[in-house]
């Protein structure tokens, strides 16, 4: 994902539940690769099930500066993608999409060295997703655990969740967070079982 997006809001058919990878779907591991170290966060599946149940498409949008910094390639991070959709299919549910950005601006010293507009908290993979999913934002949520996940689904006028698994605690702790908290801008919960509790409540 490496265009520069359209910043005008999209209204499609569908909902979604955008949903960050570490640390919100899975337990936080710095740059992991390996399908053996990948660990859910307990009711992780059952809440993904739960929202697809609903009618919501789940969809997986992460940054993974890892390809740019040469640690790992775009076909390790699809060999664990498929891995976490086995793991997904034994709970009889899967992710809809996967997005994901190889990018930094500055570390590695290879093509994807530089700025994009898809690395989060920029809305690049979001509106990519929209206008190939044909989802409407304004009906749906991007659930993460940093501010850059918090600022993706902001600018594209999605409602984001702040969820206290992974750097969720120090995320909340930033002045600009706990603005946005106090303001009513964002939803916090625990966990992703909390987030998908508190959306199809809302639904």
């Amino acid at each position: 994902m490496e265009h520069a997006p359209d910043r005008t809001s999209h209204k499609g058919l569908h909902k979604a539940v955008f949903l960050d990878r570490d640390g919100t779907v899975n337990v936080e591991k710095n740059y992991l690769i390996d399908p053996c170290e990948f660990v859910f966060i307990p009711g992780v599946p059952e809440a993904i099930y739960q929202l697809k149940q609903a009618g919501y498409l789940v969809v997986l949008v992460t940054n993974q500066s890892g390809i740019a910094r040469g640690y790992f390639t775009h076909s390790q991070v699809a060999h664990l993608h498929q891995h976490l959709q086995t793991e997904l299919k034994k709970h009889h549910t899967a992710i809809d999409a996967f997005y994901l950005c190889p990018h930094h601006p500055t570390a590695g010293d290879g093509v994807f060295t530089c700025a994009c507009s898809c690395r989060k908290g920029e809305p690049g993979m979001l509106l990519q997703a929209a206008a190939e999913l044909d989802i409407d934002l304004g009906s749906s949520y991007m659930v993460g655990d940093k501010l850059a996940d918090l600022k993706a689904g902001l600018s594209v006028g999605c409602h984001p969740v702040l969820v206290q698994t992974g750097y969720g605690d120090q995320t909340l702790q930033q002045a600009q967070v706990a603005a946005w908290n106090e303001r009513g801008s964002i939803d916090v919960c625990v966990d992703l079982v909390a987030a998908a509790r508190l959306i199809l409540a809302r639904g």
